[in-house]
Order: structure tokens, then sequence, then C-alpha cells
């Protein structure tokens, strides 16, 4: 079934100095990869600090993109740069978008060897890897990892964590080069986190891969003002739609349901939907989730997305 939304209801607080919208409905969850913040958004939105407009990504919906696929100017070009999360299977990738100065592949390979994300509940998997250069050359992108560090996986990093801090690399590097070429690590025949580096390495399946649900835009940190909130996002959800929340003071004050551009196929699909922000301000957290039919009564449960602003 279709995850259909209630319009919320406006309710004056008692002692609270401002009216927030209360909603009758319960959710479900979500997060990782996502077009750009839309360029033409509807709302009037400012944020305490410049945050990139996101390039489209290739990796994960190669048909929907929000924004023109190469942001650069003198002050820097806009890169996805792929970090760790918690999901309902377990760990999975996020995407977010930085501003960087200098080669764009080699700077967001270093944010992901070593950078730190916006959002708190982010992480990169790499412990301080050095990456000296990266060089796209004969359809293939080289990464150079000098040393023999980290030849076997550190105390604490698993198999599967192995496994996607090398997509963290694949995933952001395909998606600053805007195509899906193969990467190879060059370390002089070692090993890497325990594995090997004789071959190329090609994007893994996204579903099995990416959180289910990714926001986009507000940005962590965003501060937005105006009448709405124009939410954008890439999502793979039961039947293509799920929940979006804004939660101020620990309580659920708009609810809107999404509706992304497809389900199903091994990809994630862009979404936009809009939340009334009438009498809503302070801190607040967004959640954006994907559906779930079954209540909890089976699977992993919903992914879900946060992002933490401030209404004006």
């Amino acid at each position: 079934m279709t995850f259909a939304a209630r319009r919320p209801s406006v309710r004056r607080w008692a002692g609270a100095g401002a009216a927030v919208l209360a909603c009758t409905l319960t959710l479900a969850a979500c997060s990782s990869d996502d077009p750009a913040p839309a360029s033409g958004e509807s709302r009037d939105r400012a944020t305490e600090k410049p945050k990139p407009s996101a390039p489209q990504d290739p990796t994960s919906e190669p048909a929907a993109s929000e924004s023109p696929a190469d942001d650069t100017s003198d002050d820097g070009t806009t890169v996805p740069v792929y970090f760790a999360g918690d999901g309902p299977r377990g760990t999975v990738l996020f995407r977010e978008f930085h501003r960087v100065t200098g080669d764009p592949l080699l700077e967001a390979a270093r944010l992901v060897a070593g950078g730190s994300p916006d959002d708190p509940d982010y992480r990169t998997l790499w412990p301080q890897v050095e990456i000296s250069a990266v060089t796209a050359t004969d359809g293939v992108l080289l990464v150079e990892v000098p040393g023999d560090a980290f030849t076997e996986r550190p105390d604490g990093m698993t198999a599967r964590d192995a496994e996607l801090a090398v997509q963290q690399l694949v995933r952001t590097l395909q998606g600053v080069q805007q195509e899906r070429v193969p990467v190879q690590l060059e370390r002089g025949g070692a090993p890497l986190f325990g594995l090997a580096t004789d071959a190329p390495y090609e994007a893994s399946s996204d579903l099995e891969t990416l959180n289910l649900v990714n926001i986009t835009s507000p940005a962590e940190g965003d501060t937005v003002t105006g009448d709405t909130l124009t939410v954008t996002g890439v999502a793979n959800s039961f039947e293509a739609s799920g929940p979006c929340r804004l939660i101020v003071g620990g309580q659920e004050v708009a609810l809107e349901a999404y509706q992304s551009d497809g389900w199903m196929e091994d990809r994630l699909f862009a979404f936009e939907v809009e939340i009334p922000l009438e009498g809503v301000s302070g801190e607040a957290v967004l959640r954006c989730s994907t559906d779930d039919p079954s209540g909890g009564a089976e699977g992993n449960g919903p992914s879900v997305d946060t992002k933490n602003i401030t209404v004006q």
C-alpha cells in the first residue's frame, strides 16, 4: 500500500508562546543516495554557512538530477562524498556534498580517507590512510595509496566494513568523475584492509550498499525560512512512497508523504516534497524514511535519514 499523509492541524500550546502543528499519523523510517539541492527552490532559504549545491551523481540515480552536473567556480568544486551510517540492515552508505578546492578527485578521496562528515550520524570507515594521488587514465581511476599500513583490517573493522570502505571511495570518485569507471588501488601489490588490490573495483549493488533513503536538501545545519520547507532526496521505498516528518522539541509538528520517481530497481530514485512551516520556529529535526507496510512485523524495518535544521 502507498503511505498516505494527512494534513496537520494547528494547535496552540499553553505557555509555549508559539503555534505548532500537530498531526495524527504515526511513522516509518530512512537514508543515503540522492540528487542535488534543487536549483529553483520554491522557498526562501538561508544558511548559517555556505552549503554546496549538489551535482548529478550517476552512482545511484543515473536518470535523475536536480542541478547541473558540474558545479565549479573560483572558490572550489562541489563533490559528492560517501560516508557510513547505521541502517536497519547494519552499516550502509549515505551521501553528502562538500565544497573542495584543488583537484576534485584527490580532495574528495582525502575526505573519504580522513575527513569529517557534516552529519553527526555519519562516519568514515577509513582509519586515516594517506592518499597521494588520483588519476583518471585509460578508463580507470588510479588511486595511489603509499606505504604498507593497514594491509589487514584494523581492530574493530569487520569484513563488510572493509568492503564498504572501498565502496566509499569507489562511489565518491565515480560521483566526482560523473562516470561509472572502475577504481584501481595502487600500492605495490599490497592488500588494503585485507582486500586484494590487483584488480579494479566497481560499484556494488545500490540496494545492498546504500541506505534506502537519503536526504539531499536541506543539509545538516541549514537555516530555513518561508512558509514551506522543500525537501529533496533519493529513496527506494515500497510503492515509491514514504513519510517525511518535522519534529520540534520532541513533538511531531508536520508530516507529509513523498513520492519518488520509482522503486524495485537496483537504484535509488529522486523525490521532492514540501512541508508546511506555519507556526514552526526554532531547532527542528527533519526525518524521512521508507515505508514499512508490515508495521514492523516483517523484515528489518524502515530505513531512516535525519537532518538537524533551524526554522526561522
